[in-house]
């Protein structure tokens, strides 16, 4: 399994923004983002793969945007005009065949990082 490492996360408050970044140990065919709130499932938030592209959320479309960066093996994911609603624990998460959005796909996830935006 790829290790995947991730950074930023922290404190925001409404309106204001924070960027992840994840770094793979290898070469992987899709990376993604995922998040879990308290009380609630672990959901897709964005991915990157060569089949479907880059796709997001409809909660996070126009708000967030990922960056990938195939020669240093990261995906990054700025978060602009954040909510209350967008706090949560965001993985990272890694497959060696296409995307999905289901958590269950994934085999490889990160250790998690903490978002937490205050309205």
């Amino acid at each position: 399994q790829v290790q995947l490492v991730e950074s930023g996360g922290g404190s925001a408050q409404a309106g204001g923004s924070l960027r992840l970044s994840c770094a793979a140990s290898g070469v992987i065919r899709c990376m993604g983002w995922f998040r879990q709130a308290p009380g609630k499932e672990r959901e897709g938030v964005a991915s990157v793969d060569s089949v479907y592209g880059i796709r997001y959320a409809d909660s996070v479309k126009g708000r967030f945007t990922a960056f990938k960066d195939n020669a240093k093996r990261t995906l990054d994911l700025q978060m602009n005009s954040l909510k209350a609603e967008d706090t949560a624990t965001y993985y990272c998460a890694a497959r060696n065949v296409r995307c999905s959005w289901l958590p269950g796909d994934f085999g490889s996830w990160g250790q998690g990082t903490q978002v937490t935006v205050s309205a």
